[in-house]
């Protein structure tokens, strides 16, 4: 998708607030959950406009005992609300699902930058690496994931998925705000797979496959993992249930200066 083009050094995936914020993305949602699973943009602060029926926002939790819930700590700013009690079936995805087959991002930043808000239940997201070999691997990073896992599928030309675990401040910290800044060095996590080769976790073949909520352990198929030289990220998914502002990709340090827009402010 943007292998063949110039690659500034910050590239934007996506942004709440421009015109056509889900261009580059597709999405999913579980038909059978309307009042529970959609996607949709509002107002952070207010949590307004409220989404069509049948669909109920879920409660927003909490920082800390001196906060009071749907209040402060929100951005008076448009953002998109994901939200499902079914982590895999509610998602969106880029580059977007197509007839033709799946394109590939082949963007070759180090650096990749997710701005989300904490709604205190469960969330994932998937990004898709390739090392220079062309071999490609799954990092999934989870709030319910305890500890790395590598889990590799029986399932023919299923990809090596990286499981790690994710977590948010927690309000005993007292955080100012209920948003994140992700941060991930995509060339470190390539020896991960490798490192955890030996410790698999894989489908059971009993209903629960591709599903991230239900991993078991299985025998271990011969099944080649990403290692060496990292190349590029190949996709990047984003399940249910948070707020998303930015996505963003650069060969900066988290700790450099960015444009004004991508940092959080408003609260």
């Amino acid at each position: 998708m943007f292998a063949n083009t110039v690659q500034p050094n910050i590239v934007s995936l996506f942004s709440s607030t421009n015109s056509e914020p889900l261009s580059l993305f597709s999405q999913q949602t579980d038909e059978s959950l309307a009042a529970d699973s959609f996607i949709h943009f509002l107002n952070d602060a207010s949590s307004l406009p409220s989404p069509s029926p049948p669909a109920v926002l879920c409660s927003i939790p909490a920082l800390d005992d001196h906060d009071e819930p749907n209040i402060g700590y929100g951005l008076h700013q448009t953002v998109l609300h994901i939200q499902s009690p079914t982590l895999r079936m509610t998602f969106i995805r880029s580059p977007p699902h197509t007839d033709a087959g799946d394109r590939d991002l082949g963007l070759k930043h180090k650096w990749l930058h997710l701005q989300v808000r904490n709604m205190g239940r469960e969330w994932s997201f998937d990004i898709g690496i390739v090392d220079k070999l062309g071999r490609r691997g799954v990092v999934r990073c989870s709030t319910f994931q305890k500890e790395p896992k590598l889990a590799i599928s029986p399932v023919p030309n299923a990809q090596p998925v990286l499981h790690l675990p994710l977590s948010f401040p927690q309000s005993s910290s007292r955080p100012l705000t209920a948003w994140s800044t992700i941060a991930l060095n995509l060339p470190s996590l390539i020896p991960h797979f490798s490192t955890l080769a030996g410790m698999n976790q894989l489908d059971d073949g009993e209903g629960n496959r591709h599903d991230i909520n239900h991993p078991v352990t299985l025998p271990v198929p011969n099944v080649p993992v990403p290692g060496g030289t990292y190349s590029h990220l190949s996709y990047i998914k984003i399940y249910a249930t948070c707020r998303l502002r930015r996505i963003w990709l650069s060969d900066l340090l988290p700790d450099s200066q960015v444009p004004w827009e991508f940092e959080l402010y408003g609260a």
